[in-house]
């Protein structure tokens, strides 16, 4: 018998959708990882270094090189100075392991919906309860009178994901400090998911709260190697900020894995020293993928909708979008996600789906070949 507090999460999306692609051999644009790989001297560093014995496991705090190497990266990118850093079995534990850490039974978090799926099951596992502020379709905005008042007596972070999944919304500077704002005024702690944080393309920059004034002791940021490399099977993500909140991440990693990924973290090391140009090839490598499947939904009569970071973009469809992505490996051959799946009010985007452009090229055409075989027609509006 599951858990009274994991009751109604079941299995998540991504699991059901990729399996229904298997079975039904459709081009798979629901879960969001690449058909290639990452940089060649990136996975040669990994080689390299399992050749050269590093395959037990590494320290608690994880393999100096990488944390030195996330020091660095945050004080390059953004001109942030880290105190401390925790390396874990990819971002999605790092986010559960600060929910562990950092929060009492009952405490409160503000939350954005719509919310990557494993946020929620996170807040539930350490026993408090989510307060979700809407981002509405078709710009993504928020009311920052409702993210005040989603703030009451027990609330204790703010989790913010930006670039964010599963909307492409970059938040804007504006947008930020308004959340940094209601933070410092309510001393809440906040939890930055930033994985996609070198996904951003023309017309936004990916600016980290951190970085925002009162935020940097009350601020943990996370984040990986997966989608900025390639390498989502890697599984090696980390926290970092003040030391006292990374010591809560680490006190309840400690029991979860412990350590992992060794020669992949030693890798990790040499992807995060990658050249300038790596790093702006790798924007506009996306924004092209991007373009290129928001044409072939149009093409197809679907409506995207402005993707700004990550590499998803979401559209508007007729009717039901659950019903529309259910029916859709049998009808098109191609597997989607229904994005009210991740919200709360799932009312908000009843008719939109969310699509993953990280494939190669062929792929995306002939996914949008496919949806255009079927015929597919949709509203003209969000509303």
């Amino acid at each position: 018998m599951v858990a009274s507090r994991l009751a109604g999460f079941g299995t998540t999306i991504f699991t059901e959708m990729s399996a229904l692609a298997e079975r039904t051999g459709a081009v798979n644009l629901g879960q969001g990882f690449p058909d290639f790989d990452g940089p060649a001297e990136v996975l040669e560093a990994a080689s390299a270094a399992m050749a050269s014995g590093w395959n037990q496991y590494a320290p608690l705090a994880g393999v100096p090189a990488l944390r030195e190497a996330i020091v660095t990266h945050q004080e390059r990118f953004y001109g942030l100075a880290v105190e401390d850093v925790q390396v874990t079995f990819g971002a999605t534990e790092a986010i559960a392991a600060a929910m562990l850490g950092l929060l009492e039974p009952g405490d409160e978090v503000v939350v954005f919906e719509p919310l990557y799926d494993s946020y929620a099951a996170s807040i539930a596992m350490a026993g408090a309860v989510r307060r979700v502020v809407t981002l509405r379709p078709p710009d993504w905005s928020f009311d920052v009178d409702e993210l005040r008042a989603a703030v009451g007596p027990r609330t204790r972070m703010v989790l913010l994901n930006s670039p964010h999944n599963p909307t492409g919304k970059v938040f804007t500077r504006e947008e930020l400090a308004a959340v940094a704002a209601v933070a410092v005024e309510h001393e809440l702690t906040a939890v930055c998911d930033e994985v996609y944080e070198h996904l951003v393309y023309e017309g936004s920059a990916h600016l980290p709260l951190a970085g925002f004034d009162g935020m940097a002791g009350r601020t943990l940021t996370i984040s990986s190697l997966g989608k900025t490399f390639s390498v989502t099977g890697w599984k090696v993500g980390w926290a970092a900020g003040p030391a006292s909140l990374v010591a809560a991440v680490r006190a309840a990693k400690q029991f979860l894995t412990f350590a992992g990924a060794t020669p992949f973290q030693v890798a990790g090391a040499a992807a995060l020293g990658l050249g300038d140009a790596f790093y702006a090839e790798l924007a506009a490598s996306f924004a092209a993928k991007r373009d290129r499947l928001s044409a072939g939904l149009r093409a197809a009569g679907l409506e995207p909708l402005p993707c700004a970071g990550t590499y998803f973009v979401n559209a508007i469809v007729e009717g039901s979008g659950e019903e529309f992505c259910r029916a859709l490996p049998e009808r098109a051959g191609v597997v989607a996600i229904p994005t009210a799946v991740f919200y709360d009010h799932a009312e908000v985007a009843q008719s939109l789906v969310r699509f993953a452009f990280c494939k190669r090229d062929a792929v995306i055409d002939d996914a949008a070949a496919r949806l255009a075989r079927a015929g597919a027609v949709v509203r003209t509006s969000a509303g």
